[in-house]
Parts: C-alpha cells; structure tokens; sequence
C-alpha cells in the first residue's frame, strides 16, 4: 500500500494537486439538466491588484461554499473575472509613462490605449495565479474581464436601454471631483480621514436693517459661491429675517435669507450658507428654492474668475487669503478647532471637491424601488439580516448615479455628437451619420464609464447577456454573493437593481456579508501603518490550507476579524494532527478493509459512528446557513478529539490484539470514519484532504473534489453510543482526579465502578476501554446494594462513579512528609515576602514594578499554601 511521507509538507502538495484539478477539469461546469445548478460569480479583483487578506478572506468563503456544493451534486459553476479598475489602472499607466518623460497628451488616446491594453495583458492576471496559490477552484475556462467583448457589448445595451427610457440624461449636478485625476469619482473612490481643521463663523450684514447673521462654514473659499442664507423655518431666533437679504462679504452681491428644514438649529450658529455648486446639501436647497448656481472653481482646484480677486489662486492659498481678509474687514466673529472627516481621492490621496459639473447621470428613483421591494419580500435576504438596514438607508435616500469619468481607460460612453446641429446620438454601434441633419462631422463623447457601471452588470454579462444563452438560462439568476460590508452599496445595490432592471430576474438570493481581517490589536490593515500580512508570505511558510482553515474557524458573518500567527499555527499543527492521524489508519490497514455492513461493530464503534452521523448533520447545516466559521469548528472538534484523541485510542486493543474480527472492524470503521472526515474538512482544506485521499483504499472517486458529500448512516444502536459517552466522561474525571493528585500515567491501579441504574446494562461493556483509557490494572462492577470502598478517592461523572485505593495512587506517609516540606517552603516564602512588604523604605524607594512583583509573590505563596492544607486535610481524612 502506498504510504504517507512522515512529515505533511504543503510545499511539495499543493502546486501538484492543483494542476491536476485543472488538467482534469474539476473546476468546469457546462449546464447539465439533470442537476441543479449552482452558480457564484467572483467579485472581480482589480488588475491593478495583488492578493490582499480580505481577498484571502472572501474567495476562501466562496471556495467553501462552491466545493461544498459540488460534493452536493450540484452542477456547479464558480465563475471567475477580473475588473479593469478604470482610475486605479490609468494611475498605473500615467506613473509607468512618466518614468519615460511621456504624459498622456504626448502619446495620443489611441497610443495610450494601445498601452493599457499591454499592460493589462502582462500584469492582469497576476491576482489569478495567487488565487490559484489560495486554492480557488474557480472555472477559470469561463474567465471573463469587465472590458472583454462580451462584457463590453452587454454595457453598450444597458446605457441605449436606460437612456431610451429617460434614465439616463447629461446634465449640471454636484459630483466628487479629485482635482488631481481631474475627474469624477464614485462614492467608493472616496476615502474619508478625520483631520484637524477650523470652523470659521463669518458675520454677513443684514441688508437694509441692523445686525448681522453669523455663519459657519469649514470652506470659507467656497463662500464666494455663495446664492443664500438658510435658517430652519422653526427657528425663532431668525424668524424675523426670512425673506431679507445679506451681503456676502468680498463680493459686491446680495443674497437672500432662506428657512429650510434642512438647516440643523444644533449645529454651528443655526445658520448656514447655501454654496450650491460646491455641496450637494447645497445644491438640492437651491433646487427647491429656485437658486442661482455660481462655481467659483476650476476642474485643477485652482479659483476661477468668478472668484475675483483671488481668480487663479490654490484653493488652500485662496482660503488663507479670504481668512486674512475677512478679519482685516471685522467680519470673521470667531475661529473654532474643529475635527472632521474629509474625502480624500483613493488613488492619489488629493482632496476631493464636491463641485457642479456636466457629466452624466443615472436616475436612481425609479430603479431603486424594485430593488427595495426585493429585499423588503425576502426575495433577496442579507446575512446576517442587519445589513439589510444599511441598503434600505443608502437605496432610501438614493441620490442619482453620475457614471461618467474624465479618463480614457474604460467603457467609452456611447453618445456621439454632431458637429453641425448639435444633436446627441446615443447607438450601440457608432453612427455614420447625424440622424437631424446628415452630417458626418460626429465626435463620439470623450468620457468613459464608471467602473461600477460594468460591475454592476456582472451576475448576467458574464453569462452571456443581452444574448439568450445556454448558461444564462441554465446558472442565472446565481446563489450567492459572498462580500465584504464595505461595498454594500456600491456594488451590491447595483447589480440588484441592474439584475431586476434588465433581466427581470434577481441575481442572487442571498448576499453574505463578511467582515474585514482585521491585524492582531484590530487595527485596519494599511499601507500606512505597514500592518497589512501577505497571504501568499502565510501560504509559503504554512500551506494554503492553514491560511484557509485559520480565516473559516471562528468566522461569524459580517464580523471583523483579527488575524493572529498563532491561529495560523494552530491549524497548521490541526493538519499534522490529520496527517499524522491518516498515517495510523494506513499503517494499520491491510488492503481495502471489508465493509461497515460485513463487520460486527463494538460499542466504541456505535459511539464513534453515531457521533459522525451528529456531526455530519451539523456541519451540513451551517454551511446551508452560511455559518462557516461553525461549520469549521464542528468538524475541528470531532476530528481532533473524538476521532483522534479517543476512537484511535479505543481501536488500538483490537488492532493490536489476536481477535480477527475486532481488527477487521477496527479497520473498517477508522477508514470509513477518517473518509468522511476528509469530505467533511475538504472544502476548507483541499489541499491536505486531497492528498490523503489519494492513498486511501477502496475509495468511491479518483479526487475527492467529485466525492459525494458524506451522508448520514443511521440505525446504530444509540443507546450503546450513549453508554460509551458515559464511560469517556467517567475516564475523564478519573483521569482529573489522578492529575489533581499528581499520579503519573504510568502508576496503575484497580478501579470499581458503580453505574447509574440506568447505564447497569450497558456499561460494562465498555470495560476494556475504561480499563485502558483510566490506567486500571482492573475494572470492578459495583452492584446499587454494594457498599462504598474504604479508603478509596472517588472520581464522580454523571453515569457513574469510580473508586480508587488511595494507596494504590499514592504512599500516603511519603506523600505527607513531601506536603509538610511545601507547607514549611510556602511559609518561608509568605513570612519574607510580608517582611519586605513591611518595610517602608522598599516601597517608597523600590521601582513600582519592584514592588508590585513583590505582592504577587506574597499572592503566589498564599495560594499555594492554601492548596497544600487542603491536600494535607484531604490525605489525613482518606488515611483515617
């Protein structure tokens, strides 16, 4: 029989086995109707990106799921991709060119292209082999890329469709803008940092009346955009002035005062000014009160010339400058510290502006309510539910979506204009005339799309839509999303409500949120703080199942997590422990072992095989429910300590023994039951599970991977499981009694048991077991009339108690004479410690670290005291 190597080394595993599954096809799934279908698309990884932890973290979950599923019988389809990541890349490719003196304008859209496209192709699918390193056991033959033609042509369809409905219009609305990257950004593109700053209260005159409104502001450079004043309509300190105008300070302009329920009273002086083109607050207050809007910056964050006197100025240059004058003119009434969050651009880290801009918009109202409703009804459902709470907030005060982007890497907007008439074409494929006019002169817009926007589509278009395809009839809608809490909105939101839109079909049922791996003091992993962990550093130094095994155990949806070396370790040292395990069962095996139902079972085997039946049965419930972490943790538990550190333990009499049958059974049940632990764990640990298998006789499958999932045998005899149970909890507590009493292993002695009523049948048969596993040199059986052995200590579980001579355990004199010795030591230590505690000089002079070790020597010494009275007592009560 072909035998494990000594050592488990994933190094010498891991890349073989991988490339067997592929080679054979494993991971390839074509719609076959006589299976259910079960279907996950991947969050598409940036190209820009390298395996991180929370990646790690979100391809083990699906990993899990799509193997568990796959050993299901289910036809099943975990579909793979990356994203283009239109800033992150340009950024890439902008840095990469200017290390050759070149910049985009030098080389032309056509040329810069022609780049990204290269680069793409060299480093895009770097992220792939890490995945592959983790183990993913994605149907890479299906790889699709959010710029691929297929994905492409599906965005194309999706803009012509929702502009044909309204849904789509280019106009004048408050975006993000990175002054930097001179474009717009996505909510997600925002990152938001506390920082110190100031909060500025500015007096604006009342015209044509007396006093003064005083204003807040922590943008004073944006006060010359200034259209209003607003006050909350129930405010009565400014009732009387509603309707007048102020004059804003540094301009020659007028401006009325407003009530508006968006004012909080609370906050600053109750009084706010209304900049519409530099807050989107703002800019929604000047659409119901039919406001001007006047921008007073350029796209570079420099001030334009609607700005005055400080036209051309840095945005920061111009704010100390307005500052500066606003208090030589006597109108700056105080200035605050004040901390606040600030949106910062993801990629270059520049301030972002919220400015009026002309891009284009997706209206959101009409979409989002389906979306709502579908979670609302239970179509869609988030685990856990409480992240259902963040959608409805987000999708409930959903603002309209601005898709466009001032790049050229990406989904190029599909709108063309005429040079002659003006006329906006909007087409799947470019027009060759202007339909209004006839005029060739068209110029297809410059913008491209929001990377969400193709995202957003990505449960269909990876499936073949807007084309009627096999594989979206068949695997779509899909299962399950799995994803962090951190992109519920931008995301998750979007492919709900494009599914719904376009498909008439949810894209999911269920959205698994997780939460982030966070570092061991729960920081969040950064580049800043240079606590971020390499996941392919943990694969290289402790396998890729030890990385998996350490994110499962412990995991609960949408909590954060901390990521622990020791942990790692410890699932390392669990996959020894299997290892190790798997080589007894091989070393023990001759040939194929018969059968369960060709052997007579024990009761050690009743036990352990009604406890796998229990454990299947829960392992497969959790992971229905997405309870990973506990899945994880059922099947740890039994294959730690019931199979390896009790039933191996049982098997060993027989296996060693002349009874022939014993060992036959013996051998039958460690196989079966190591089997099923294998599937049980393969799912979080393919690598290890995979490669015992592979030397284990008779098995049903070449690879595990298309291994049935285990099923659950029944018709054991439970209440011979039962017996056993009561037996092991009666070993324990003899074997507690004996540590307590410090008696080596090797010191045996007699034992009698006195079962309940209930277990007198049944649990002497447990005997040989009780008598190897509690060190007796014999087991007696005490009937209920029996009396109580004299001089015995006594070892009490719940099914029985067990009575051992104490001089068998212990010389009771020589015991004694040693307690005495501690007792006598314990005093000393206990008297000097107090002395020295006493002495005023020692602890008002002594380093407070001196002193505090001091007491707890003196708590040491106390504790140890009392134990050794209690034992000397304890001794001298047994010895009578």
């Amino acid at each position: 029989m072909d035998m494990l190597e000594k050592v488990y080394n994933p190094r010498d595993v891991e890349d073989r086995l991988y490339h067997t599954w592929e080679k054979k096809g494993y991971f390839h799934a074509a719609p076959d109707p006589q299976k259910k279908p079960f279907s996950i698309v991947i969050p598409p990884p940036n190209i820009t990106g390298q395996l991180h932890m929370g990646h790690a973290l979100d391809e083990m979950m699906q990993d899990v799921l799509t193997r568990f599923k796959r050993m299901q019988g289910y036809c099943t389809l975990w579909l793979p991709g990356t994203d283009h990541a239109s800033i992150a890349t340009e950024v890439k490719i902008v840095n990469q060119m200017a290390e050759e003196g070149l910049t985009k304008n030098d080389v032309g859209r056509a040329g810069f292209l022609e780049r990204a496209w290269a680069w793409r192709d060299q480093y895009g699918g770097r992220i792939v082999g890490q995945l592959k390193k983790l183990g993913a056991s994605c149907d890479w033959q299906r790889e699709r890329f959010t710029m691929d033609e297929g994905c492409n042509k599906a965005v194309n369809e999706v803009f012509v469709r929702l502009y044909e409905k309204g849904l789509i219009y280019q106009g004048n609305r408050i975006i993000n803008w990175c002054p930097h990257c001179k474009t717009a950004l996505s909510d997600a593109e925002v990152e938001y940092k506390e920082e110190a700053s100031h909060l500025w209260h500015i007096r604006y005159p009342v015209v044509d009346g007396e006093g003064y409104i005083v204003v807040a502001t922590t943008r004073p450079e944006t006060m010359l955009g200034d259209m209003a004043v607003a006050v909350h309509p129930e405010d009565a300190r400014y009732s009387h002035l509603i309707g007048k105008k102020v004059h804003l300070p540094l301009t020659n302009r007028d401006i009325p005062i407003v009530a508006d329920a968006y004012v909080e009273r609370e906050f600053g002086t109750g009084a706010v000014k209304i900049t519409p083109a530099h807050d989107p607050n703002d800019f929604e207050v000047a659409q119901r009160h039919d406001l001007a809007v006047m921008r007073v910056m350029n796209d570079d964050g420099t001030m334009n010339d609607l700005a005055g006197a400080y036209a051309g100025l840095d945005r920061y240059d111009a704010r100390a400058r307005i500052v500066q004058d606003l208090q030589q003119m006597g109108v700056m009434d105080k200035i605050e510290d004040y901390t606040h969050n600030v949106g910062h651009c993801y990629r270059c880290d520049t301030t972002v502006e919220s400015i009026i801009s002309k891009q284009w918009f997706v209206s959101m109202k009409p979409l989002a309510a389906p979306a709502i409703e579908a979670v609302r009804s239970g179509e869609i459902r988030f685990v856990p539910e409480r992240f259902a709470k963040t959608y409805y907030n987000w999708m409930e005060n959903i603002r309209d979506w601005c898709i466009s982007r001032q790049l050229w890497w990406g989904h190029r907007i599909p709108a063309w204009y005429c040079a002659e008439c003006g006329e906006v074409i909007v087409a799947k494929e470019a027009p060759g005339v202007c339909p209004k006019c006839g005029s060739t002169r068209l110029a297809q817009d410059e913008d491209v799309l929001d990377t969400w926007f193709s995202s957003a589509l990505w449960p269909f278009s990876t499936m073949g839509w807007p084309e009627k395809t096999a594989d979206l009839d068949y695997f779509y809608p899909t299962d399950v999303l799995v994803t962090g809490y951190d992109i519920i909105f931008f995301w998750v939101a979007r492919m709900i409500f494009s599914g719904l839109e376009h498909t008439g079909k949810r894209p999911f049922h269920t959205v698994l949120v997780h939460g982030l791996v966070r570092d061991a003091q729960g920081r969040k992993m950064s580049k800043s703080l240079g606590n971020g962990i390499d996941p392919l550093e943990v694969i290289d130094k402790y396998g890729a199942d030890a990385l998996r095994f350490s994110l499962a155990i412990g995991n609960a949806p949408g909590n954060d997590m901390r990521f622990y070396w020791e942990k790692v370790e410890s699932s390392r040292n669990f996959a020894n422990k299997m290892w190790n395990a798997a080589r007894f069962v091989l070393m023990n095996l001759d040939g194929a072992p018969a059968s369960l139902d060709a052997v007579e079972l024990d009761i050690a085997d009743q036990w352990i095989l009604h406890r796998l039946d229990s454990v299947i049965e829960s392992v497969t419930e959790h992971l229905e429910h997405y309870e990973l972490g506990l899945a994880a943790q059922s099947a740890y538990d039994f294959a730690w300590d019931e199979f390896c550190d009790w039933y191996i333990e049982m098997a060993k009499p027989r296996l060693y023994g002349e009874d022939e049958a014993g060992k036959q059974s013996a051998r039958a049940v460690l196989l079966a039951v190591l089997a099923d632990i294998l599937k049980l764990l393969h799912p979080f640990m393919p690598f290890l599970t995979e490669e015992i298998y592979q030397h284990l006789p008779g098995m049903d499958q070449e690879s595990i991977m298309i291994a049935a999932w285990p099923r659950v045998r029944g018709g054991f005899d439970q209440a011979r499981a039962q017996a056993m149970g009561q037996a092991m909890e009666l070993i324990r507590a003899v074997r507690n009694v004996r540590a307590e009493m410090g008696v080596a292993p090797s010191r045996r002695t007699t034992l009698a048991v006195r079962p309940a009523a209930i277990w007198q049948q049944l649990l002497p048969e447990t005997q040989v077991y009780i008598q190897r596993l509690a060190y007796a040199t014999e087991v007696r059986w005490l009937a209920p009339q029996d009396a109580e052995p004299a001089n015995a200590v006594t070892a009490v579980s719940s099914g029985a108690q067990g009575y051992m001579p104490l001089g068998e355990l212990v010389d009771v004199d020589k015991e004694l004479q040693r307690l005495a010795r501690e007792l006598e030591k314990a005093q000393g230590e206990i008297a000097r410690s107090q002395g020295k505690l006493a002495n005023e000089k020692f602890v008002a002079k002594a380093p407070q670290k001196v002193v505090q070790e001091e007491r707890d020597k003196l708590t040491q010494a106390e504790e140890t005291l009392r134990a050794v009275r209690e034992r000397i007592e304890n001794l001298s009560a047994l010895k009578g």
